[in-house]
């Protein structure tokens, strides 16, 4: 059997799974790894924006053992992907086109796309466009809009003690996002109340937050989580859900940052979407609320 270059390392030494594809015509490369083999694919769009695929390795103990492919990818900027300096590149329109040439580059046709986060952002924005590759679309932890994140995140902000909160919204006011007690409050206080409630926190959890690529973070979201200022803040794809027809599954958290009723209506408003919450967990419901998270999953991933 031929190896490909893109399986070799630097060392010539084979490395399995792994694909550098080109973007952007070939401009740059970007990872991929694929785990497992079977005829269901899944492509996993990572969230962020600017963090990697490692928080997703969650996803190595289950999908592989049901028979399933499954693709990591690190997006451009992030991870083992080249990461250019080029704050033009952060736009939605060209991370829907970046999607569709890792698509090209590893050969997938009628698979399952599947996004988290940020990820489930770019997985909607890639099925408005793209959809008629697809055989099925995992929305996971990600609205139809800004603004419902927004009404969201005020709410669960509201959970904090209150001098704490009072504290946030002095920083807030000063756009003092730096701050080293404005820093603590949200590693500390609010992320583990909404993004991961294990305790401690996995180590890929940890790993993807301490790689993440936060300029790309800063352009596209800004620099608070309850503020968004970047080239995403606008975004509102509401009135377009219903375009998108391929078998969707929509899966959200109890306790997210993402409103579960915004999850149970975004599956009401297309054609052929089904809705499931994950009771204990938060916006990291694959490793908090584990067992429910994949049970949904691996349900839908069946049906498909």
């Amino acid at each position: 059997m031929a190896v490909s270059v893109e399986d070799l390392n630097p060392a010539g030494i084979r490395v399995a799974g792994i694909r550098m594809i080109p973007v952007m015509g070939g401009k740059y490369k970007v990872w991929t790894k694929r785990i497992g083999s079977g005829p269901l694919k899944v492509l996993l769009l990572h969230g962020g924006p600017g963090f990697t695929h490692q928080y997703l390795e969650a996803m190595e103990s289950f999908l592989p053992e049901a028979g399933i492919e499954m693709y990591y990818y690190d997006q451009l900027g992030c991870g083992n992907s080249d990461r250019p300096e080029d704050l033009s590149l952060w736009e939605i329109p060209r991370f829907v086109e970046e999607v569709e040439e890792v698509r090209r580059g590893l050969g997938l046709e009628n698979f399952v796309l599947y996004g988290q986060s940020w990820g489930g952002m770019l997985s909607i924005e890639y099925a408005l466009k793209y959809q008629h590759h697809l055989r099925a679309l995992v929305i996971s932890n990600m609205t139809a809009g800004i603004q419902s994140y927004l009404k969201r995140i005020g709410e669960v902000a509201k959970k904090l003690d209150p001098v704490t909160l009072a504290t946030l919204r002095v920083f807030e006011a000063t756009e003092d996002y730096d701050a080293p007690e404005y820093q603590r409050i949200m590693m500390e206080e609010l992320y583990p109340m909404a993004i991961c409630r294990s305790k401690p926190w996995p180590e890929p959890v940890t790993r993807a937050f301490r790689d993440a690529n936060l300029a790309i973070y800063n352009h596209m979201q800004g620099k608070s989580e309850f503020v968004v200022t970047g080239t995403f803040k606008d975004w509102e794809r509401w009135d377009d859900l219903h375009k998108i027809e391929v078998k969707t599954l929509t899966l959200g958290a109890e306790n997210d940052t993402m409103d579960p009723e915004d999850i149970r209506k975004m599956a009401t408003l297309m054609p052929n979407a089904t809705a499931a919450i994950c009771p204990e967990g938060s916006h990291l419901a694959m490793w908090d609320d584990q067992a429910i998270y994949f049970e949904h999953l691996l349900g839908f991933l069946r049906t498909v």
